[in-house]
């Protein structure tokens, strides 16, 4: 079996043995959907863009199945104070982009930004790369199961204002969705968890990922909410 504990040697690779069955609707959600099925924003067809990618961490906390976000910090030039998660753009020594580069990207900016232990992570699938037109950032998602859980919390103050966990059950909960409504006119789907207003990137990926697992449960997408909801 490769594990994230192989990332300083050798080549990594996705592996799904030995998950819990919970997961098996997310894991059937990855080898199916197609990228338009995720978002209408793909890579440029002519290739530019910053490669990153991200870590979409599921683990099973007290309430069961859960996500690991963070808090971008207020004074970051991109995505300032945005809940996300972990992730950033590749370093030349992760490698190639098409090949395990983003899933290397993916735990090495977890480890950077959070603490976490990559060697109890287990990465099990890759999403088809999107994009972030605001960042010319070209995302590929990194799907990783906590099956050996490490203390996390904020490295870097400059970087990460915060590091929590949101059950997925707060996610699918009705009462905490929302379409958020950016100033210039944008709607997009929302999550109010853990006193933070999950929205862009981040919320579109998981408002999928539920979607396409089954999870989603019938919610009020008339119910509004301003990216200024706590002020």
């Amino acid at each position: 079996m490769t594990r994230a504990s192989d990332m300083r040697g050798g080549r990594l690779a996705v592996c799904k043995d030995g998950l819990p069955d919970w997961l098996d609707p997310v894991v059937h959600a990855v080898e199916t959907v197609e990228p338009l099925q995720l978002s209408r924003f793909l890579p440029p067809a002519n290739g530019a863009g910053r490669q990153s990618a991200v870590l979409i961490l599921f683990g099973e906390g007290e309430r069961g199945p859960e996500l690991l976000l963070m808090e971008r910090a207020s004074s970051l030039r991109s995505h300032a104070g945005q809940p996300s998660f972990p992730g950033g753009a590749l370093d030349p020594e992760d490698g190639d982009p098409k090949a395990d580069g983003p899933l290397r990207a993916a735990l090495r900016e977890a480890e950077e930004e959070t603490g976490l232990d990559p060697r109890g992570v287990q990465l099990f699938g890759v999403l088809p790369a999107l994009y972030i037109p605001v960042s010319s950032f070209v995302v590929t998602p990194v799907l990783g199961w906590w099956r050996e859980p490490s203390p996390v919390g904020v490295v870097d103050p400059n970087e990460t204002a915060r590091v929590f966990t949101v059950p997925v059950a707060d996610l699918t909960n009705p009462a905490n969705r929302a379409t958020t409504v950016h100033p210039r006119g944008h709607t997009g789907p929302a999550f109010l968890v853990e006193s933070a207003l999950v929205w862009g990137f981040t919320a579109g990926v998981i408002d999928r990922l539920l979607h396409f697992a089954g999870w989603e449960q019938p919610w009020d997408r008339d119910k509004r909410v301003p990216l200024d909801w706590h002020t």
